[in-house]
């Protein structure tokens, strides 16, 4: 067992680090203020190799692999859990289009997607709600060789910004009469697609989440990812592993920001004399933090090597999203606790940790359905 990044991973996150300080940490307060969306960022990102990181040289990424696709995303969410959401979205998508499109579409797609001159995105939930997949209402017709494509999703990442969004809709029934879903690419300005609703969201401000509405919308035949019928496997498989994965690193960045500003605080904040740092409450809140960074980090990087050897990952990174979300929430309140007065002005960043840590709980599946899911695995796992 080796717990250290290699030496190139390390020269990689050190070069992720330089980047992020100058070109994301001096902003993140104010897109979150702002509720905007640094769209502007991706070119950058893109030409950092951190949007196409896990995505071969092929197809005009970096060629290596989702340990250090989760380590960019980490080191983005210590400052803007924000923007570490638009990127893990635009890479939801984009891991669609490498896992199950067509060689062609690849080549078309992911070239300009790794280099954050197009943006790409993966709307599954509905407004009858998002763990229901088999519930979705939207459909897609194929019509003289174009998918008629009729519904509106919700809660959608990148919503009004995705240049190739990826919808799943309903195409047909199987054998006992269930619906069967494919995933169909659709291209922002398609007469009949428009974005709907923006929402003002709590936490995780600075990336885009709203609704798409398809109304008689018209799609190449071409435009499917995948085989018909296949949309439910793609979206379980992509949400399960990319999209978990993603969350656990957003979370874990949180919490490493929580560690490191409640050190900082800690050692600078003078009462009667001392350092707060000296008092063994503060202590108490500063080491269940450390324990639950590193917990959280370990859980993390185990599940993306475990994807990077090829082998199943879905209940590692469904544990890892379970616990590093939770625990984000409990630390952010903590850092607001050891911090006192200062915890709850806005000046400083632990309230915004907290509303990110608790924006995290419902993206990628909510702790109920994690707990289903491992459960499930459990019962199989130790018998």
């Amino acid at each position: 067992m080796n717990f250290k990044f290699t030496e190139e991973q390390e020269m990689l996150r050190d070069a992720f680090v330089t980047f992020i300080k100058e070109e994301v940490a001096p902003y993140a307060a104010e897109w979150d203020e702002e509720n905007r969306t640094p769209v502007e960022l991706m070119p950058k990102l893109g030409e950092m190799g951190i949007l196409g990181v896990f995505v071969p040289e092929t197809y005009g990424g970096v060629g290596l692999g989702h340990t250090e696709r989760v380590m960019a995303l980490e080191e983005i969410a210590r400052y803007s859990a924000g923007l570490a959401m638009m990127v893990f979205t635009h890479q939801l998508g984009m891991a669609a289009i490498l896992d199950f499109a067509t060689e062609e579409q690849k080549l078309k797609y992911l070239p300009d997607m790794c280099a954050g001159t197009s943006i790409c995105g993966l709307a599954v939930t509905e407004p009858g709600g998002g763990s229901d997949v088999a519930g979705q209402k939207t459909t897609a017709e194929l019509v003289d060789g174009q998918w008629v494509i009729n519904g509106r999703k919700c809660f959608i990442t990148n919503s009004h910004c995705a240049d190739h969004p990826i919808l799943t809709c309903k195409t047909g029934e199987d054998e006992r009469g269930r619906a069967t879903f494919s995933a169909i690419m659709i291209d922002k300005g398609t007469e009949g697609f428009m974005p709907g609703r923006e929402e003002n969201k709590l936490g995780l401000r600075g990336s885009m989440t709203g609704e798409l509405i398809a109304n008689n919308a018209k799609v190449p035949e071409s435009n499917l990812i995948g085989e018909v019928g296949k949309g439910t496997p793609i979206a379980m498989k992509e949400i399960g592993e990319v999209g978990r994965a993603s969350m656990a690193a957003i979370a874990t960045g949180i919490l490493r920001a929580c560690l490191e500003d409640s050190v900082k605080f800690a050692n600078e904040r003078i009462v009667y004399g001392k350092p707060i740092a000296k008092l063994q409450a503060i202590q108490f809140h500063v080491a269940d933090i450390r324990v639950a960074y590193e917990s959280a980090r370990l859980m993390l990087y185990k599940a993306a090597a475990t994807k990077d050897e090829g082998k199943p990952a879905t209940i590692d990174f469904g544990m890892a999203k379970y616990y590093a979300t939770d625990k984000a929430c409990e630390c952010a309140r903590k850092t607001i606790e050891l911090m006192g007065g200062y915890g709850v002005v806005n000046e400083y960043a632990a309230g915004r940790y907290l509303r990110d840590a608790m924006a995290c709980i419902s993206s990628g599946g909510t702790s109920e359905i994690q707990k289903i899911i491992i459960a499930g695995d459990t019962f199989k796992s130790f018998k």
